[in-house]
């Protein structure tokens, strides 16, 4: 049994929150051993999951709410994001960037959409569930051996 202790909360979907969650999850990581480096990741990796919800989420009604709650183990963090505004298909977001070309003059790339790509470069495993809402999950080892070969690859789950 992997034991492990669970840190919840839960903020308005509005901008000004998003420095919250930045602030918390800087805090366990440090407590947990991360080095600058990692807990600066972690902070982006957050940062753009909670953004993501305050963007789009709850676009049509204004108000909503995000829980994050932060699996802190021996050897990793895991942290979920988690809100229950309007979902997206996850493989028409892949099919309508795909990968950049250098041809393409930087001023033609597409605004937004980044911030999936952003966190599966960051962390070691990322998983997205946007089956009711959407729910990031993404996970970040103390020590890079500990990641496992499929961990750098966005896997979704939709019904």
């Amino acid at each position: 049994m992997n034991a492990f202790d669970l840190i919840e909360m839960k903020i308005p979907a509005k901008a000004e929150y998003v420095s919250v969650a930045r602030l918390s999850i800087a805090g366990i990581a440090n407590r947990m051993g991360f080095d600058y480096e990692a807990i600066e990741d972690l902070k982006v990796a957050i940062s753009e999951a909670v953004t993501n919800t305050v963007q789009h989420a709850y676009a049509s009604d204004g108000y909503g709410e995000v829980t994050i709650e932060c699996g802190v183990y021996a050897d990793r963090l895991e942290m979920i994001v988690t809100d229950r505004g309007d979902s997206f298909n996850m493989e028409e977001i892949k099919r309508s960037f795909g990968p950049y070309k250098r041809t393409k003059p930087v001023e033609n790339l597409h605004e937004g959409g980044f911030g999936l790509y952003i966190i599966d470069a960051l962390m070691d495993h990322v998983e997205i569930n946007n089956t009711y809402g959407v729910t990031v999950l993404m996970t970040k080892y103390l020590r890079k051996t500990e990641v496992d070969l499929n961990g750098d690859q966005i896997s979704s789950k939709q019904s």
